[in-house]
């Protein structure tokens, strides 16, 4: 019976799914699965792209931790594909790889002034405000008012976490250094500017309505943006989840401005023009639109401008280019069909695969890369003919290949460990965890030298 030595390289989500999917599939040959991640810790963007009071979303961990518990997938965190194992490599010691290394840069917002001192990318900010171990440990957060471009669920993330009190965090896994510099924060308002109508969002309902609960901070909403057209007013009537949406912003309209300290403002219709400034970010400008009864928007020529110390970008990730393999500079993706991995003339690279959002795009919630997961193994498992024939499938020969580089490689049984570490951390203080930030730290315990 033939055996397939398949390597994955990424452990968030998508990586994962793949492997249990794999596993399942009904086929003629025995599996064997490694799984390798750049981080000492799995999870990929469940772990570092979640925002720590989202703790229901986190959740998804505890079905992606039951996957890795069967026993049947290795894991070997802090291995960069790359530089630590390349593409050689693994020919050389599996049958496939499946890549699912996702996206975690920031699309590019094209616009005067966007490269300005005070003007940030959302991802950055994210993955510092939930510990990733590559970003400084530190983050400015001196402007009094901010511009968030952007009405997707990260730009509402970024929003939260920048109008939030620090103290109202203190009950999730926030890092502690991540809590005291959100503590002496200077953050007075948060500005969130979106091109379209508040029908059109891309937010859940669930995300909006928890903006309008947070402990002294302000909705404030203008009622300009709410004069709805005949695709809005059709868009309530026929979509629930537009629906909701509606309801939520009616109540917030007929509130009375209050008195809280922060104040969150939601603006509609705003096209961003430019961010305007010498040596710093010093406003943002933006054209007021309208809709197009076409269900978009046109430009009005108006053109409006807030003042604002700061700018987070939220229009979306962006894929990374991965050594010896191709890729597609203007999606951010790398070429497929199926997951089947294409080159420059639109021929299958054989042996190598992709799913989630390296293979798609950053579209679609954390579920869908089960689909996509699915899509890709069949693929796989039907393409037994043009597999690699590798010169060592002996599982411990990757094993000695990463040692003899001196590699400080992690498994799953460091990463309970780890993960115990974090909530024995949390403990004392009432917390779920603690969450260990610095990379030689997670390696530490993880590998039982700390």
């Amino acid at each position: 019976m033939t055996k397939l030595r398949l390597a994955i390289v990424g452990a968030g989500p998508a990586g994962i799914y793949a492997a249990d999917i794999l596993l399942k599939t009904e086929r003629n040959f025995d599996v064997s699965i490694d799984l390798f991640e750049q981080l000492p810790a799995p999870y990929g963007l469940v772990r570092y792209g979640v925002a720590p009071d989202h703790p229901r979303i986190k959740g998804i961990i505890t079905a992606l931790r039951d996957v890795l518990d069967t026993g049947r997938i290795r894991l070997f965190g802090n291995v960069l594909y790359g530089r630590d194992i390349t593409l050689d490599d693994l020919k050389k010691h599996y049958n496939a790889v499946i890549f699912s290394t996702g996206a975690v840069r920031d699309a590019d917002l094209d616009i005067p002034g966007i490269d300005l001192p005070g003007s940030y990318g959302a991802a950055d900010f994210v993955s510092w405000y939930d510990g990733h171990p590559d970003v400084s440990r530190e983050w400015p957060l001196t402007a009094k008012e901010v511009a968030v471009v952007g009405n997707g669920n990260v730009a509402l993330d970024v929003a939260r976490m920048l109008a939030k009190h620090a103290d109202d965090l203190l009950p999730t896994e926030i890092p502690d250094s991540v809590y005291e510099v959100l503590k002496d924060s200077a953050v007075t308002d948060v500005h969130v500017f979106g091109r379209r109508g508040p029908m059109q969002v891309k937010f859940t309902p669930l995300e909006l309505r928890e903006l309008g609960e947070l402990p002294d901070v302000d909705m404030v909403v203008y009622e300009e943006d709410f004069d709805y057209d005949e695709a809005a007013r059709a868009a309530i009537a026929s979509n629930k989840q537009v629906f909701v949406i509606d309801k939520v912003f009616t109540k917030w309209r007929a509130r009375e401005a209050g008195t809280a300290s922060r104040r969150l403002h939601l603006h509609f219709y705003a096209k961003p023009v430019e961010v305007v400034g010498h040596d710093a970010v010093e406003a943002f400008r933006y054209e007021r639109t309208l809709p197009d009864a076409e269900g978009g928007v046109r430009g009005t020529g108006e053109i409006r401008e807030v003042a604002v110390q700061a700018v987070y970008r939220a229009v979306g990730y962006f894929g990374s280019p991965l050594d010896g393999i191709p890729f597609d500079e203007k999606r951010g993706v790398i070429p497929n069909r199926e997951g089947q991995v294409l080159d420059d003339h639109d021929q299958r690279v054989h042996g190598v695969y992709a799913t989630g959002w390296i293979k798609r795009g950053p579209v679609g919630l954390i579920g869908h890369t089960k689909s996509d997961a699915m899509e890709t193994i069949r693929h796989l498992v039907n393409d037994q003919a043009d597999w690699w024939m590798p010169a060592h499938l002996d599982e411990a020969s990757i094993v000695a290949l990463l040692e003899s580089r001196g590699i400080e490689y992690t498994n799953l049984g460091g990463w309970h460990s780890l993960d115990e570490f974090e909530k024995a951390l949390g403990e004392p203080l009432g917390r779920t965890r603690v969450k260990v930030v610095p990379r030689d730290e997670m390696v530490a315990v993880s590998r039982g030298t700390n």
